[in-house]
């Protein structure tokens, strides 16, 4: 792969993917740049104004996150090089001298006020919910002499951008499950694999040709009898026609491994189309359980078998 010189990432500053990016690796000779939003980051990726992008892809409450799905799943093709798991951990935060009982609405991204519903629903039941493009843009919205004006008067957003902004944290904690963790991936436009390990992921969009009975098991199928484990497996609206969707798969292992290699040929065969998202290391470092009949000197001596037969 070639070395990453600018890294953009969903912002700005202070949200919980600039805290991905800097577990991603030493910022040294790096420039991390702030984007608006998923899309605008994997566009400038797509555009050659960055090398990288991080973003998120999954949340462990509340599953895939569609913008990046669907983001990857269409236009210029893009491959991912790397994952970084972060807790997540959620404060309500105001500007000095607001008391938590004035707060009537709420400021902050859709995939964390999911996360902080029922403390909500338990210390403010009557605050409105107020939408932004991130909580650390919610954070930001508060500060300054035009806090005053936002149409809300607290944001959920991480601890770190509520410092950021100067503002003031009203409750510490505050989601639901307080073992919820996000799953970013950093990603780059196709080119040299990152190395085997034994350790990896593959993710894959795959699109049917039509929709029939036992098509979804037709698919699934290339994986089982393989001795492929799936990790995540979710459907997105094609936005071609109602009814008509594509799945968003990881698997376990790498497109060198003999088994995936194998898979993929016969979704090649079985599919419209499949989309290749990349091969990489799994952030839980978990050397992936391959069964004997299934490893890669398996395949080998099953080739070397049908070779002889064939006369080759």
């Amino acid at each position: 792969m070639t070395s990453v010189t600018r890294h953009g990432y969903f912002g700005p500053a202070g949200t919980f993917t600039q805290m991905a990016l800097q577990a991603w690796g030493p910022a040294q000779g790096q420039e991390h740049v702030p984007l608006p939003s998923v899309e605008a980051a994997l566009n400038a990726l797509r555009a050659g104004d960055v090398d990288a992008a991080m973003v998120p892809i999954e949340n462990s409450v509340e599953g895939g996150v569609s913008a990046t799905l669907d983001a990857l799943a269409s236009g210029e093709p893009l491959v991912v090089v790397g994952e970084v798991l972060v807790p997540i951990t959620f404060v309500l935060a105001a500007p000095a001298g607001m008391p938590l009982g004035q707060v009537r609405a709420v400021g902050t991204h859709s995939h964390a006020w999911a996360q902080v519903r029922g403390w909500m629903s338990t210390h403010l039941p009557d605050a409105a919910y107020v939408p932004t493009l991130s909580t650390a843009a919610a954070a930001a919205g508060l500060a300054g002499p035009d806090g005053a004006q936002a149409a809300y008067q607290a944001a959920v957003c991480a601890p770190v951008a509520a410092l950021n902004h100067g503002l003031e944290v009203l409750a510490e904690g505050i989601g639901d499950n307080a073992a919820a963790v996000t799953r970013f991936v950093s990603v780059a436009r196709p080119g040299q694999l990152p190395q085997r390990t034994g350790a990896d992921k593959t993710t894959l969009v795959l699109f049917q040709r039509d929709d029939h009975a036992g098509g979804l098991l037709e698919l699934l199928e290339q994986f089982a009898v393989r001795g492929i484990n799936m990790s995540r497996l979710e459907s997105r609206p094609t936005k071609s026609s109602m009814g008509d969707y594509c799945f968003s798969i990881d698997i376990e292992g790498h497109v060198l491994d003999e088994r995936v290699g194998e898979a993929l040929l016969g979704l090649k065969r079985v599919c419209a189309d499949v989309r290749f998202l990349g091969s990489y290391p799994a952030a839980h470092g978990t050397a992936v359980r391959v069964t004997p009949h299934t490893s890669d000197a398996a395949f080998g001596e099953a080739r070397a078998w049908l070779h002889s037969l064939r006369g080759a």
